[in-house]
This record gives structure tokens, C-alpha cells and sequence, in this order.
């Protein structure tokens, strides 16, 4: 059934129009790059030593970096050569009624990292402030929640395209090198002053192996799996939607929790951006990190409001980013949000398996696929595709149940393997136009 004149589009369940399919592979590298660059993932990279050893931390950094950017650009192509957006492959996955939980399960936990960006944003500008001999009043924490809260909402008021394709590729993108380069030549510094051969013999202490490290580090790009279709829908083709998500996402993954490793063996503190200030000429490169963090609370909000949209397309998704960012704000005020790893792992549960599914029904159609083809599937979706719903949730018990099987076998790696396999052979789902 076709719906009225009168209904609002849903743009979150609409083809991307030919007119927006203009991102190249510098855009999309440009956009995976500066959306993997951030201080929260320097902090997690600081959350591998002293458990592990330097090697064991560096081998968990690749590897997971490798495979996790790997996921994001799979799943980019998918998304550009069907023009679909997150909210429309999981519709067509696993059904038009059961799709919303786990879109709304997305929108939870964009609001949780859009809360988290502002909290890292808030804490790092009083930080550099302080530093400086500014914001000494307690009550300067709530004003730059408010005030960068304000940055995210301006920025969402505007168009998508243009903040990729200029602001970030042409501005932010060269900035935050330049900062990182910086940085990393300080910290490789201190480390040759201290002894580079010392520093990367060190032994770990224990307490976490290096596939469960793996899980940490691939727990962030797996944060971003929701959300890379939102974006790679606009690519021009999949081969370059690929590419560049693949290849932008992985060298930030990798240099970011390689550097917050770097920094914790070089100049150990409780607090991270402390030790990043410490740097010579640090609170200029942190100053620019910091506005290059921007993006990726932009990036929360832009596919939160995708999300709530989907369900909900009586809100436009200005209207959808403008009350999220607000709901972000207040939580910012009023939760301790520092302790990450648990929250990351609790994702990882969820969305590993989720998207194991969809990978393993997509990921071998035939490429390119016809964008008619694509728009079938959103007219034909079941009301529930029970199959692929049981096989996901399975995964997240499965994921949960390793520890207690293997405990040194990581649980996102074999969770994903499993679930891509046999969502491969799932019955497909009828066709229904209810």
C-alpha cells in the first residue's frame, strides 16, 4: 500500500537519490579517518597496558583495527550499492515490525556515545583551560557541556554532505594530522630518552589476554557498524566505499591506540589528557583534537536522528538531531559516564552478532546490486523474519556463554564467524506486502 500524499517521507527507509551519491573514496577515508581520531580511543588504548605486554598490546591493535575497519568497509559497500541506509538493511534483514529493537538498541547507545563525546569534550577544553590559568569555577563544567552541546546542534541544523565534503575533508582533516604527528614525534621522543628497547620488551602484569584485548580494540569500530551505512549510502560506488572506509578508519584505529599505549608507557598518569597536556607544544595538539571530536558526536546525532526517524518520520531529522543533542546535553550534567569498558563490551554483545547476521544474508549478493532490486526489498519486507531474529539472538547468548568455554578465545571474533556463517543459510523470508 502506498501512502498518502499527505504522510512524510521517511528518508531513513528511502533510496539515497542519484543527486546525493557523491562521495569518492578521499571523502569517505577523509570521513572514517577524522571519525576514528578522538581522545575517548586514546583512553581506551591506554586500558591495555599494564595487563599485557607492549608486543602483545601492539599485535591486538593491528589485528583488531585490520578486522574491525574491515567490518565498517563490508558493510559501506553494502550500503552503496544499495543506496540503503542502517535503519533499511536491518528492516530488510529481519522484518518490518521486529527491525525497530534493534534500531531502537542503536539509538540507546548513540545517545550513550553522543553523552560520551560531550563528557570527553567537556572535561578535555576545561583541561586545556585550566592549564592555561582559565575556568578555575566549578561551574565552568556545565557551561562547556552547554556550549559544545550548542557546536553539535548548529552543526546539525546544516546539511550532511556539505560538512563531510568540506569541512571535514578540506579543514578538520589536515589539522588533526598535523596535531597527531605532533604528538606521536613527542612521545617517540620520551620514549627513545627512556629506552626504546626496554619499553617495548616490557612485560605484561596479567589479567587480560591478548584476544580479549582484541575485543576491546574491535569494540570501537563495531560501535560505528550501525551507523557507516548512514554515510556510505552516498558513495558513488562500493568498490570505493570500501576502500576508503577500510583504509581511513583502520590507520586512525591503529595510530590513536597506539599512541594512547605510547603515552601511558612514556608518561604514566591517572588522567590521559593530563599527560597529553604535559607534551611539549601538547595544548595546541590537543586543542585541535579536541575540534576534530566534534565530528564524531555529529556523527551520533546525524544517525541517531536516522534511527528515531525510521520509527518516527512525523520529526524531520533536523528536528530528531536538535532533540537528541538536547537529551545528550542533559545527560552529560547528571551521569558519571567514565567508566567505558563495560559499556563497550555490553555493545559489542549486541551489535557483533547483529550484524554478523546481515553481513552473512548481504555480503555475497551480487555486487553491484541493482538499486531496484534494493528498493524491493524494503515493499517486500516480512512483518517478522524469524530465522534471522533467533540466529541474533542466539549470538548474543553465544557471545556471552565463550568466557565460560575459553576464556583466552575472545568473544567478537568467534561470534562473528558463527553468526556470518550460518545467517548464509538461512531460508529466505517470504515475501509480504502488509
Amino acid at each position: 500500500m502506498s501512502p498518502s500524499s499527505s504522510t512524510p517521507a521517511n528518508q531513513a527507509l528511502s533510496q539515497t537519490l542519484p543527486s546525493e551519491r557523491v562521495f569518492a573514496t578521499r571523502d569517505h577515508a577523509a570521513l572514517w579517518f577524522s571519525l576514528g581520531v578522538g581522545l575517548l580511543v586514546m583512553q581506551v588504548g591506554a586500558y591495555l597496558l599494564p595487563a599485557l605486554s607492549t608486543q602483545q598490546a601492539v599485535l591486538a591493535i593491528v589485528l583488531g583495527s585490520t578486522l574491525g575497519a574491515g567490518l565498517l568497509g563490508w558493510m559501506a559497500k553494502i550500503a552503496c550499492e544499495t543506496g540503503l541506509s542502517s535503519a533499511a538493511l536491518m528492516t530488510h534483514v529481519y522484518g518490518r515490525q521486529f527491525a525497530k529493537l534493534p534500531i531502537l538498541l542503536n539509538l540507546v547507545q548513540l545517545i550513550g556515545w553522543g553523552t560520551f563525546e560531550l563528557v570527553v569534550m567537556r572535561d578535555a577544553s576545561v583541561a586545556i583551560a585550566r592549564q592555561a590559568g582559565g575556568m578555575v569555577s566549578t561551574f565552568w563544567p556545565v557551561v562547556m557541556t552547554l556550549v559544545w552541546g550548542g557546536v553539535i546542534a548548529l552543526l546539525i541544523s546544516g546539511s550532511m554532505l556539505k560538512l563531510v565534503r568540506q569541512l571535514i575533508a578540506r579543514v578538520a582533516l589536515p589539522l588533526v594530522i598535523a596535531s597527531l604527528l605532533w604528538l606521536t614525534w613527542h612521545f617517540v621522543g620520551l620514549a627513545m630518552e627512556q629506552g626504546w628497547h626496554r619499553l617495548w620488551q616490557r612485560e605484561g602484569t596479567g589479567g587480560m589476554g591478548w584476544l580479549p584485548a582484541m575485543d576491546l580494540v574491535i569494540a570501537m569500530p563495531i560501535s560505528w557498524l550501525p551507523l557507516v551505512a548512514d554515510y556510505a549510502r552516498h558513495g558513488r560506488d562500493g568498490r570505493s566505499a570500501l576502500r576508503g572506509t577500510w583504509l581511513g578508519y583502520a590507520a586512525a584505529n591503529m595510530w590513536c591506540y597506539g599512541l594512547g599505549v605510547l603515552v601511558t608507557l612514556t608518561l604514566p598518569s591517572a588522567d590521559l589528557v593530563t599527560a597529553l597536556l604535559l607534551a611539549q607544544g601538547g595544548l595546541i595538539a590537543l586543542t585541535l583534537i579536541l575540534i576534530d571530536e566534534v565530528d564524531n558526536a555529529y556523527g551520533d546525532t546525524y544517525s541517531g536522528a536516522m534511527a528515531a526517524h525510521s520509527i518516527v518520520p512525523r520529526w524531520s531529522l533536523r528536528r530528531w538531531g536538535l532533540a537528541l543533542t538536547l537529551v545528550c546535553v542533559l545527560l552529560a550534567l547528571v551521569l558519571p559516564m567514565h567508566s567505558i569498558e563495560p559499556f563497550l563490551l555490553t555493545l559489542s554483545s549486541v551489535f557483533v552478532p547483529l550484524f554478523g547476521v546481515i553481513l552473512g544474508r548481504l555480503a555475497w549478493q551480487a555486487a553491484p546490486l541493482r538499486l531496484s532490486q534494493a528498493a524491493q526489498w524494503l515493499q517486500d519486507a516480512h512483518h517478522t523474519h524469524w530465522p534471522a531474529v533467533l540466529l541474533w539472538l542466539s549470538g548474543v547468548a553465544f557471545y556471552h556463554l565463550i568466557p565460560l568455554i575459553a576464556a583466552e578465545a575472545g568473544r567478537s571474533v568467534p561470534t562473528l564467524i558463527v553468526c556470518f556463517v550460518l545467517a548464509r543459510w538461512l531460508p529466505r523470508a517470504p515475501a509480504s506486502r502488509v
